[in-house]
């Protein structure tokens, strides 16, 4: 019995070895297989904003919703409950508190951002990107770190991601901009196999509710 654990041991050992080992781009490239294998998922976010203008940064939680090909829906829960849908091309964002729903049509190229991007597993991303191992705090047990420093001008000067080595899911990611901002998005509680209705990615508001759209506002 004894014999057997140790023989078990050490290959597990052994495999942790071989993963750890494993080159950062063969890494980027199974999380972009496991996401694009995904039609749909769900997962609890923890967003925190850095900003060079202010002190103390803007600690964001909540639920996201994310459908394929480009569907999503951030649905924040403290420390104010709003919600952003995106769909087709059409930004929606809901202030519970004002009563007010912002509607905003945004072009191809500024939509597909790094974050749907990598959400999306849509692929390339070691085309657009030198990718390479880089530890930074934080990192859980059975984490890959990587950075990837865009190989063209962007407004990212790199992006910081940890994975699930055997999952390959993203647990976070992080921007740093040139201006010294960043922006972290923890992931946890991943959620696969679903299958979002419609409805989720609609927001219901109140018919006394101001919705604001690029042509102007119009009140119902």
């Amino acid at each position: 019995m004894k014999r057997t654990f140790a023989i078990l041991l050490v290959s597990a050992l052994a495999c942790a070895a071989l993963a750890a080992q494993e080159p950062p781009q063969a890494v980027l490239a199974r999380m972009e297989k496991a996401l694009a294998s995904m039609d749909a998922f769900q997962a609890d976010f923890e967003q925190s904003s850095y900003s060079q203008a202010v002190t103390k940064p803007l600690f964001q939680k909540g639920r996201l919703t994310f459908r394929k090909p480009d569907q999503m829906r951030w649905e924040y829960a403290a420390p104010e409950k709003n919600i952003y849908v995106f769909k087709d091309g059409l930004l929606l964002s809901y202030f519970p508190e004002d009563n007010q729903l912002w509607r905003q049509r945004i072009p191809k190229e500024k939509y597909e951002t790094e974050i749907l991007a990598l959400l999306a597993g849509r692929g390339s991303l070691a085309q657009k990107y030198t990718v390479e191992d880089n530890p930074f705090p934080g990192g859980g047990a059975g984490a890959a770190q990587l950075k990837l420093t865009p190989k063209e001008e962007s407004e990212y000067e790199y992006l910081l991601l940890e994975l699930d080595r055997a999952g390959a899911l993203i647990r976070r990611v992080i921007f740093f901009a040139w201006g010294g901002n960043k922006q972290e998005f923890a992931f946890s509680r991943f959620k696969t196999g679903i299958k979002p209705s419609d409805d989720m990615f609609q927001i219901k508001v109140p018919k006394d509710c101001e919705i604001i759209d690029d042509a102007g506002t119009i009140k119902r």
